[in-house]
């Protein structure tokens, strides 16, 4: 990573926070990007010790005003693009039949356009460096779950712009990383949106299936590293999309007799 600089959305905490300290570490010029001053500050201040080359860029990438003023002050300090991580998003909680439909619009405007916003005016950029372009999705966007409907639609949509990116800038040597995220630990206070739009606090993850922020940052790392299109992280997320693409009926079957889990994990 020496050399390359890195734009990591969403990245004041959590798995953005992890990627951007992990790539800082091995030696990326880092752009940090969200929406709290604060949480950008302390975060730069981590980075600050590996390296002094990190700025952050406090805006909403869900609006394509924001997209731009993000590339455009990467560029500005540091000249070039060599990796995007499209890592912003917000999760929902309810069955479709109790959602607001408003919940989807915000879902989809911070999912997919906070995605789409930042990675149209990098593209150009970097194919100059031959780069990467990285989206971070869940297993949700594998099959669709329950209570995690509008959150799971968003994340599937991501499959299909990185498919769109892999095969249209093939010619221009860009790699194109899609990562399938397992239930991962949450930062403190986190939220997410409920059935009628107010936004809830998530509790604390504390089965031991759950993965730190930091695996998902080295996966991120090793993805980039390989130059490879799909990683999906877990044992129970591989043998989910293996499944899932041969026998469908039988996941749905599981994830009916589990629904107290989902339930229980959607809290």
């Amino acid at each position: 990573m020496h050399g390359k600089v890195a734009i990591i959305t969403g990245s004041s905490r959590g798995i953005g926070q992890a990627i951007a300290l992990e790539l800082a570490a091995k030696g990326a010029s880092i752009v940090l990007n969200g929406r709290n001053t604060q949480r950008l500050a302390e975060t730069e201040a981590l980075i600050r010790q590996y390296h002094d080359r990190v700025i952050s860029v406090c805006c909403d990438v869900s609006m394509k005003e924001g997209g731009k003023e993000l590339i455009d002050r990467a560029l500005e300090q540091f000249q070039k693009i060599d990796i995007l991580i499209n890592n912003v998003g917000v999760s929902m909680r309810g069955t479709v039949a109790e959602v607001n439909p408003d919940v989807f619009k915000t879902v989809f405007e911070s999912n997919v356009l906070g995605t789409i916003n930042p990675t149209i005016p990098a593209l150009p950029y970097l194919r100059e460096t031959k780069g990467s372009v990285v989206f971070i999705s869940s297993l949700a966007g594998i099959r669709g779950l329950p209570l995690l409907s509008a959150y799971g639609a968003s994340k599937m949509a991501l499959r299909g712009i990185a498919e769109s990116i892999r095969i249209e800038e093939a010619k221009h040597g860009i790699h194109v990383g899609l990562i399938y995220v397992a239930m991962t630990e949450i930062a403190h206070n986190k939220e997410a949106i409920g059935a009628d739009g107010a936004m809830v606090v998530l509790e604390t993850r504390k089965n031991r299936k759950v993965q730190s922020t930091e695996f998902v940052a080295r996966a991120v790392a090793k993805n980039i590293r390989q130059r490879k299109f799909i990683t999906t992280l877990s044992g129970l997320g591989k043998l989910n999309s293996f499944l899932q693409s041969r026998f469908p009926s039988l996941v749905e079957r599981i994830i009916l007799m589990n629904m107290k889990k989902f339930e229980e994990g959607s809290k």
